[in-house]
Protein backbone atom coordinates (compact mmCIF):
# COMPACT_ATOMS: atom_id res chain seq x y z
CA UNK A 1 0.00 0.00 0.00
CA UNK A 2 1.36 3.45 -0.93
CA UNK A 3 1.85 6.17 1.65
CA UNK A 4 -0.84 8.26 -0.09
CA UNK A 5 -3.39 5.41 0.08
CA UNK A 6 -2.68 4.83 3.74
CA UNK A 7 -3.01 8.55 4.42
CA UNK A 8 -6.36 8.67 2.61
CA UNK A 9 -7.67 5.80 4.72
CA UNK A 10 -6.64 7.57 7.93
CA UNK A 11 -8.41 10.77 6.79
CA UNK A 12 -11.59 8.84 5.94
CA UNK A 13 -11.46 7.00 9.26
CA UNK A 14 -10.98 10.29 11.08
CA UNK A 15 -13.91 11.86 9.26
CA UNK A 16 -16.08 8.82 10.00
CA UNK A 17 -15.17 9.02 13.69
CA UNK A 18 -15.93 12.74 13.74
CA UNK A 19 -19.26 12.18 12.00
CA UNK A 20 -20.15 9.49 14.52
CA UNK A 21 -19.24 11.77 17.42
CA UNK A 22 -21.35 14.61 15.96
CA UNK A 23 -24.25 12.23 15.44
CA UNK A 24 -24.04 11.01 19.04
CA UNK A 25 -23.95 14.57 20.34
CA UNK A 26 -26.94 15.55 18.20
CA UNK A 27 -28.94 12.56 19.37
CA UNK A 28 -27.97 13.25 22.98
CA UNK A 29 -28.94 16.89 22.63
CA UNK A 30 -32.25 15.97 21.06
CA UNK A 31 -32.91 13.53 23.91
CA UNK A 32 -32.12 16.20 26.50
CA UNK A 33 -34.38 18.68 24.69
CA UNK A 34 -37.14 16.13 24.71
CA UNK A 35 -36.66 15.73 28.47
CA UNK A 36 -36.51 19.45 29.30
CA UNK A 37 -39.52 21.70 29.68
CA UNK A 38 -40.44 24.60 27.43
CA UNK A 39 -38.96 27.18 29.78
CA UNK A 40 -39.78 30.14 27.55
CA UNK A 41 -43.50 29.47 27.40
CA UNK A 42 -46.03 31.71 29.13
CA UNK A 43 -47.83 30.33 32.18
CA UNK A 44 -50.85 28.34 31.04
CA UNK A 45 -52.73 25.16 31.98
CA UNK A 46 -50.93 21.90 31.21
CA UNK A 47 -47.60 23.47 30.21
CA UNK A 48 -44.25 21.75 30.75
CA UNK A 49 -41.82 23.73 32.90
CA UNK A 50 -40.03 20.66 34.24
CA UNK A 51 -36.50 21.50 35.46
CA UNK A 52 -36.98 25.16 34.47
CA UNK A 53 -35.63 28.04 36.55
CA UNK A 54 -38.41 30.43 37.59
CA UNK A 55 -36.81 31.93 40.70
CA UNK A 56 -37.77 35.32 42.12
CA UNK A 57 -40.52 36.17 39.65
CA UNK A 58 -44.17 37.20 39.95
CA UNK A 59 -46.60 34.45 39.00
CA UNK A 60 -49.46 35.35 41.29
CA UNK A 61 -52.84 34.40 39.86
CA UNK A 62 -51.28 32.25 37.12
CA UNK A 63 -53.30 29.31 35.79
CA UNK A 64 -50.98 26.29 35.98
CA UNK A 65 -53.73 23.71 36.29
CA UNK A 66 -52.33 20.26 35.41
CA UNK A 67 -48.90 21.69 34.58
CA UNK A 68 -45.70 19.61 34.71
CA UNK A 69 -43.47 21.55 37.10
CA UNK A 70 -41.38 18.62 38.29
CA UNK A 71 -37.91 19.67 39.39
CA UNK A 72 -38.58 23.32 38.55
CA UNK A 73 -37.09 26.13 40.65
CA UNK A 74 -39.47 28.63 42.23
CA UNK A 75 -37.30 29.92 45.08
CA UNK A 76 -38.54 33.33 46.19
CA UNK A 77 -41.30 33.26 43.57
CA UNK A 78 -44.80 34.60 44.20
CA UNK A 79 -47.41 31.95 43.32
CA UNK A 80 -50.12 33.53 45.45
CA UNK A 81 -53.65 32.86 44.17
CA UNK A 82 -52.25 30.60 41.43
CA UNK A 83 -54.21 27.63 40.13
CA UNK A 84 -52.01 24.59 40.78
CA UNK A 85 -54.83 22.05 40.76
CA UNK A 86 -53.48 18.61 39.78
CA UNK A 87 -50.09 20.14 38.91
CA UNK A 88 -46.97 18.01 39.31
CA UNK A 89 -44.30 19.79 41.38
CA UNK A 90 -42.41 16.70 42.51
CA UNK A 91 -38.82 17.57 43.57
CA UNK A 92 -39.39 21.25 42.77
CA UNK A 93 -37.76 23.91 44.96
CA UNK A 94 -39.96 26.57 46.56
CA UNK A 95 -37.68 27.97 49.26
CA UNK A 96 -39.26 31.13 50.72
CA UNK A 97 -41.92 31.03 47.99
CA UNK A 98 -45.46 32.37 48.35
CA UNK A 99 -48.19 29.84 47.59
CA UNK A 100 -50.82 31.48 49.78
CA UNK A 101 -54.44 31.43 48.64
CA UNK A 102 -53.47 29.06 45.82
CA UNK A 103 -55.77 26.31 44.58
CA UNK A 104 -53.73 23.12 44.71
CA UNK A 105 -56.29 20.33 45.02
CA UNK A 106 -54.68 17.02 44.10
CA UNK A 107 -51.32 18.66 43.38
CA UNK A 108 -48.13 16.65 43.77
CA UNK A 109 -45.67 18.41 46.09
CA UNK A 110 -43.80 15.21 46.94
CA UNK A 111 -40.11 15.70 47.80
CA UNK A 112 -40.20 19.46 47.29
CA UNK A 113 -37.80 21.78 49.13
CA UNK A 114 -39.92 24.53 50.60
CA UNK A 115 -38.25 25.88 53.74
CA UNK A 116 -40.04 28.93 55.17
CA UNK A 117 -42.57 28.96 52.33
CA UNK A 118 -46.07 30.36 52.75
CA UNK A 119 -49.01 28.04 51.98
CA UNK A 120 -51.42 29.97 54.18
CA UNK A 121 -55.08 29.75 53.14
CA UNK A 122 -54.17 27.47 50.23
CA UNK A 123 -56.79 24.94 49.16
CA UNK A 124 -54.74 21.76 48.97
CA UNK A 125 -57.24 19.02 49.71
CA UNK A 126 -55.90 15.68 48.50
CA UNK A 127 -52.46 17.14 47.76
CA UNK A 128 -49.32 15.03 48.24
CA UNK A 129 -46.47 16.44 50.37
CA UNK A 130 -44.79 13.08 51.01
CA UNK A 131 -41.09 13.32 51.95
CA UNK A 132 -41.19 17.10 51.42
CA UNK A 133 -38.82 19.52 53.19
CA UNK A 134 -41.20 21.99 54.84
CA UNK A 135 -39.35 23.29 57.87
CA UNK A 136 -40.93 26.51 59.21
CA UNK A 137 -43.52 26.48 56.41
CA UNK A 138 -46.74 28.40 57.03
CA UNK A 139 -50.01 26.47 56.56
CA UNK A 140 -52.26 28.76 58.58
CA UNK A 141 -55.85 28.54 57.38
CA UNK A 142 -54.98 26.04 54.64
CA UNK A 143 -57.48 23.36 53.66
CA UNK A 144 -55.62 20.07 53.94
CA UNK A 145 -58.24 17.33 54.13
CA UNK A 146 -56.87 14.03 52.80
CA UNK A 147 -53.47 15.66 52.24
CA UNK A 148 -50.48 13.32 52.54
CA UNK A 149 -47.51 14.51 54.64
CA UNK A 150 -46.04 11.05 55.12
CA UNK A 151 -42.30 11.25 55.98
CA UNK A 152 -42.34 15.03 55.51
CA UNK A 153 -39.96 17.31 57.44
CA UNK A 154 -42.27 19.75 59.25
CA UNK A 155 -40.10 21.12 62.03
CA UNK A 156 -41.68 24.35 63.35
CA UNK A 157 -44.32 24.35 60.60
CA UNK A 158 -47.45 26.30 61.56
CA UNK A 159 -50.93 24.82 61.06
CA UNK A 160 -52.96 27.42 62.94
CA UNK A 161 -56.60 27.30 61.73
CA UNK A 162 -55.67 24.75 59.04
CA UNK A 163 -58.46 22.29 58.24
CA UNK A 164 -57.30 18.71 58.86
CA UNK A 165 -59.25 15.51 58.31
CA UNK A 166 -58.05 12.32 56.70
CA UNK A 167 -54.64 14.04 56.78
CA UNK A 168 -51.64 11.72 56.95
CA UNK A 169 -48.66 12.69 59.15
CA UNK A 170 -47.33 9.13 59.44
CA UNK A 171 -43.55 9.01 59.95
CA UNK A 172 -43.36 12.80 59.59
CA UNK A 173 -41.03 14.97 61.67
CA UNK A 174 -43.38 17.29 63.56
CA UNK A 175 -40.75 18.55 65.98
CA UNK A 176 -41.92 21.89 67.43
CA UNK A 177 -44.67 22.12 64.79
CA UNK A 178 -47.69 24.17 65.84
CA UNK A 179 -50.91 22.19 65.42
CA UNK A 180 -52.73 24.10 68.15
CA UNK A 181 -55.59 26.00 66.62
CA UNK A 182 -56.00 23.55 63.73
CA UNK A 183 -59.56 22.56 62.87
CA UNK A 184 -59.85 18.77 63.10
CA UNK A 185 -62.68 17.58 60.82
CA UNK A 186 -61.92 13.85 60.90
CA UNK A 187 -59.29 11.25 61.76
CA UNK A 188 -55.67 12.35 61.39
CA UNK A 189 -52.90 9.73 61.12
CA UNK A 190 -49.80 10.10 63.32
CA UNK A 191 -48.30 6.60 63.15
CA UNK A 192 -44.55 6.76 63.73
CA UNK A 193 -44.48 10.58 63.67
CA UNK A 194 -41.76 12.33 65.71
CA UNK A 195 -43.61 14.75 67.99
CA UNK A 196 -40.93 16.40 70.12
CA UNK A 197 -42.54 19.53 71.59
CA UNK A 198 -45.29 19.43 68.96
CA UNK A 199 -47.94 21.92 70.08
CA UNK A 200 -51.29 20.16 70.40
CA UNK A 201 -52.94 22.39 73.03
CA UNK A 202 -56.72 22.41 72.78
CA UNK A 203 -56.89 19.81 70.01
CA UNK A 204 -59.52 17.10 69.88
CA UNK A 205 -57.41 14.09 68.90
CA UNK A 206 -59.86 11.54 70.21
CA UNK A 207 -60.27 9.96 66.75
CA UNK A 208 -56.62 10.35 65.69
CA UNK A 209 -54.93 7.15 64.55
CA UNK A 210 -51.44 5.81 65.20
CA UNK A 211 -50.79 7.84 68.34
CA UNK A 212 -48.81 6.14 71.11
CA UNK A 213 -48.07 7.21 74.66
CA UNK A 214 -44.39 7.98 73.96
CA UNK A 215 -45.43 10.48 71.30
CA UNK A 216 -47.82 12.17 73.70
CA UNK A 217 -45.12 12.27 76.38
CA UNK A 218 -42.91 14.28 74.00
CA UNK A 219 -45.65 16.61 72.77
CA UNK A 220 -47.10 19.74 74.37
CA UNK A 221 -50.79 19.68 75.25
CA UNK A 222 -53.01 21.01 78.01
CA UNK A 223 -56.19 20.19 79.91
CA UNK A 224 -58.28 20.94 76.81
CA UNK A 225 -56.41 18.39 74.66
CA UNK A 226 -58.54 15.30 74.01
CA UNK A 227 -56.63 12.07 73.45
CA UNK A 228 -57.61 8.68 72.03
CA UNK A 229 -58.82 6.06 74.48
CA UNK A 230 -55.96 4.45 76.42
CA UNK A 231 -53.66 7.49 76.30
CA UNK A 232 -53.20 9.97 79.12
CA UNK A 233 -51.80 13.45 79.52
CA UNK A 234 -48.27 13.51 80.98
CA UNK A 235 -47.57 15.33 84.21
CA UNK A 236 -45.38 17.95 82.52
CA UNK A 237 -48.32 19.51 80.63
CA UNK A 238 -48.73 22.33 79.90
CA UNK A 239 -45.34 23.09 78.35
CA UNK A 240 -43.72 26.52 78.64
CA UNK A 241 -44.11 28.86 75.66
CA UNK A 242 -42.09 27.85 72.63
CA UNK A 243 -38.82 29.60 71.85
CA UNK A 244 -39.41 31.26 68.46
CA UNK A 245 -35.73 31.47 67.43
Amino acid sequence: MSWFAASDRLVVAGLSGLALTVAILLVSGAHKSAQAGDCGSVASPGLDWSECSKNNIMLQGSDLHGANLAGAHFDGTDLSNANLTSANLEKATLVRAWVKNAHAEGANFSRIEAYRSDFSNAVANGAAFASAELQRAEFGGAQLTSADFQKAELGRADFDKAVLGGTNFSLANLSRAALSGAMIKGPVAFGGAFMYLTRIEGLDLSVATGLEQQQIDLACGDKATKLPAGLKAPENWPCPPDDKD
